[in-house]
């Protein structure tokens, strides 16, 4: 399988006859036509998946929805708070509230929970099991917060990973945001992920073009033998 870093937190994830993409908000190329998803991914044979985990403009693009008129085989799974902000219409898409799933003969995908809005998507495929976690993460900013806000944002981020956990052992790939605007505890809510759950790859999100500081949790993800990708520019992609 190939992963695409595409920007921000969107993600494409090609497989067998089928490709992923998860929270598109803008292509790799800022010159029209240019980026990996309209140069390729919208011109590739096989099932399109379009997911969305929330309504924030910086995860979901109402563009997204012209694409069925480009591509003969797409289907949208987008979260429920879309729909609810009237950002898309009931017909547009099959929408999906935390523990709901949705099963193909390619797919299952199951809604877990976030910190903010929408979901975060468990993808499993026929030999893969992949997160795609959203706006789930410890969002806490120490320099600026009270103590119990803090307390606050840790407790009702470890009642959402614990969940995820007692589901989830294992993961071949996980998307998770590593943002440095939270200032210097920005990489907690990743080291706290991935020591709750086996995870092979990650693959930093939500960071734009920091890539620097996306790279920093690298020494963390290896000391617990999870490889970290380390993106350079938008559109690059690694085989897994």
């Amino acid at each position: 399988m190939k992963l695409t870093y595409i920007y921000h937190s969107g993600y494409a994830i090609e497989g067998d006859g089928f490709t992923i993409i998860v929270d598109y908000y803008k292509d790799s190329s800022d010159i029209p036509g240019e980026g990996i998803v309209h140069k390729e991914l919208l011109k590739k044979e096989g099932k399109l998946y379009v997911l969305c985990t929330h309504s924030h403009h910086d995860h979901f693009n109402k563009e997204v929805l012209k694409w069925k008129w480009e591509h003969p085989n797409v289907v949208y799974i987008f979260s429920k708070d879309i729909l609810k902000h009237k950002k898309a219409k009931d017909r547009d898409a099959i929408y999906l509230d935390k523990s709901d799933t949705y099963r193909d003969e390619t797919l299952f995908i199951q809604a877990f929970g976030s910190t903010d809005l929408g979901v975060s998507f468990l993808i499993k495929t026929a030999d893969k099991t992949i997160f795609h976690a959203g706006d789930l993460n410890n969002w806490h900013w120490n320099e600026e917060s009270t103590k119990e806000e803090i307390d606050e944002a840790e407790a009702f981020y470890q009642d959402e990973l614990n969940l995820l956990a007692s589901k989830v052992k294992h993961l071949d790939l996980a998307m998770f945001p590593i943002d440095p605007r939270l200032g210097k505890d920005y990489m907690k809510g990743a080291e706290q992920f991935i020591s709750a759950i086996q995870t092979d790859i990650f693959a930093p999100m939500h960071f734009a073009e920091a890539y620097e500081q996306a790279a920093a949790f690298a020494g963390y993800a290896e000391s617990k033998n999870c490889k970290f990708i380390r993106w350079k520019h938008r559109g690059e992609n690694i085989v897994f």
